[in-house]
């Protein structure tokens, strides 16, 4: 089943500033898509239409009916007057769902994200891989069967990364959710994907589609396995190419 559907889909900004054109691209129910490209590509752009945050200028978006979308940004974007609890259930709350739904549904989602007995901390007193599990707790809260990610990893440090990108798997895996990726890192996209999509820039569009064939979550040892290492010397080759097709306009 596809659940998002991008043809010939394009973006070009008020200042004249042209970020997409000619975006093909299937999302299928169950996946984990990675979006991998240089800054500038587009990526957060296209993250944005797919999730309908934005229009396109020209081709055409087409999404399915029963699609509930989860969006985690690339800072947790956290209400700092308000503990764990409080930020994970306001979606829920904002929904209009009862109170004791709204509390149980967010502690719930806490302790899938490994933080069950910090519901009452705050911003302030969590560091900041806690707070980003607090961001995806809040956007699994609402069940979506669509989860986008926007380079959520990118500011921290390459220990509480892996354990993220870990737990992240373990969830994916386990729960069906389709989730999209957009990230700058050749290494986080071969870990965590099933299938990549390459971009270059100038405007943003789809160089090339690498599959991932590697079970999930990730084995013990697998980013120091000859298979990660091949890989990633792909999805490399992949990048480059798309960087040599980069042109100024």
């Amino acid at each position: 089943m596809t659940l998002v559907a991008l043809d010939g889909v394009g973006k070009r900004f008020a200042s004249g500033t042209e970020a997409l054109a000619g975006v093909d691209l299937r999302i299928g129910a169950g996946e984990f898509l990675a979006i991998l490209g240089p800054s500038g590509c587009g990526k957060s752009t296209l993250l944005r239409l797919i999730a309908g945050l934005a229009e396109p200028s020209r081709g055409r978006i087409t999404r399915a009916a029963s699609r509930q979308v989860g969006f985690v940004f690339q800072e947790a974007t956290l209400l700092p007057w308000s503990d764990a609890l409080t930020n994970v259930r306001l979606p829920l709350r904002l929904a209009g769902l009862p109170r004791a739904e709204q509390e149980a549904r967010a502690a719930a989602a806490l302790e899938q994200m490994g933080l069950r007995g910090f519901e009452r901390a705050y911003p302030r007193e969590l560091s900041g891989g806690m707070r980003m599990r607090v961001s995806i707790a809040r956007a699994l809260v609402t069940r979506p069967s669509l989860l986008l990610m926007d380079e959520p990893f990118a500011a921290l440090d390459e220990l509480t990364r892996h354990r993220l990108n870990d737990d992240l798997l373990a969830l994916w895996a386990g729960s069906g959710v389709t989730v999209v990726f957009v990230t700058h890192s050749v290494f986080e996209s071969v870990y965590l994907a099933s299938r990549i999509v390459v971009m270059a820039a100038r405007p943003g569009r789809v160089a090339a589609e690498l599959a991932v064939q590697a079970p999930a979550p990730r084995p013990a040892g697998f980013r120091t396995s000859p298979d990660y290492a091949a890989l990633c010397r792909q999805a490399t080759e992949a990048l480059e190419g798309a960087l040599g097709e980069a042109k100024p306009r």
